[in-house]
């Protein structure tokens, strides 16, 4: 009898631009460490076609996906059942697919709080933290920030508009955890903080970090939730004030391992991952 190949269940990444996801190699890697029959590909999609996308996806035996820019907002609009993370935020970044509907959570506040917490081994608790940007990342990361009782977030954007319509989706869940919880103009900022994290676009425009130096003392962590050659502007900002800098490359396999779990109901080992992907990642800028 022929021996036909084990099929695989397939996930993909959606997004606009996506070419440069390492999404699909920590997947990958998850799925041989824990010894998962999955396959995982990049999709590029139409900014107009992200439901046609999604509903195609998972017709062709998709079993979920993740979702990134421009994307997380209609992913969470899409969803037929939608976690307590996604409703706080109004964002999603994961879709889990089964006969019932589509799924939507969010991983990415998970994913950024334990690469500050337990990979850069600060604790959030009683930090003053400013936020930099109001879209889906920012949306995604601050109900959870606000979970770690820091004692300060501050929330800037370009649109203040956005900026203070994020701070009042939170707010409820901020009294809930005594944290407190504000929308500031740029030019009205107070320095400096312990934590500053950049979640807006402007890494990926190459644009300048949008906020003054001033915002940095010796002991702050700039964090920038881009990685690689995108996040190089900010990171070299903040190093040059004095401040440590971080990107988003924890965050990006915190979260994908909280997906991933999501999907297998096994959480692989992201530690491992994070350290072969930074060797992988310096080898290629060798």
């Amino acid at each position: 009898m022929t021996a036909f190949p084990e099929k695989k269940d397939r996930y993909c990444v959606m997004g606009h631009p996506v070419e440069h996801s390492r999404s699909p190699w920590i997947h990958a890697r998850f799925a041989e460490l824990t010894s998962q029959s999955m396959g995982y590909e990049r999709q590029l999609v139409a900014l107009d076609g992200f439901p046609q996308a999604v509903q195609d996806f998972a017709a062709a035996g998709g079993r979920g996906c993740n979702v990134t820019v421009p994307f997380k907002h209609e992913a969470a609009q899409i969803a037929t059942h939608a976690s307590e993370r996604v409703l706080l935020a109004g964002a999603a970044n994961t879709l889990v697919f089964s006969p019932q509907g589509i799924h939507a959570d969010n991983t990415d506040g998970l994913g950024l709080v334990a690469d500050i917490e337990r990979n850069a081994g600060l604790e959030l608790a009683g930090r003053k933290l400013l936020l930099i940007g109001a879209g889906g990342a920012a949306a995604g990361a601050l109900g959870a920030l606000i979970a770690r009782r820091p004692a300060h977030i501050i929330v800037v954007n370009r649109s203040f508009e956005r900026a203070r319509a994020l701070v009042e989706r939170h707010a409820h869940w901020a009294a809930q955890h005594q944290v407190s919880l504000q929308a500031l103009e740029l030019q009205a900022l107070p320095s400096p903080f312990d934590i500053v994290i950049n979640a807006s676009a402007s890494s990926l425009a190459g644009d300048p970090p949008p906020v003054p130096a001033s915002v940095l003392h010796a002991t702050s962590l700039a964090y920038d939730m881009m990685y690689g050659p995108a996040a190089q502007g900010f990171l070299q900002w903040a190093a040059d004030h004095g401040a440590q800098a971080r990107d988003g490359l924890g965050m990006l396999v915190e979260q994908a391992a909280e997906a991933f779990a999501l999907w297998r109901g096994q959480r692989p080992p992201s530690a491992q991952v994070l350290e072969e992907l930074r060797a992988q990642m310096h080898g290629d800028a060798a």
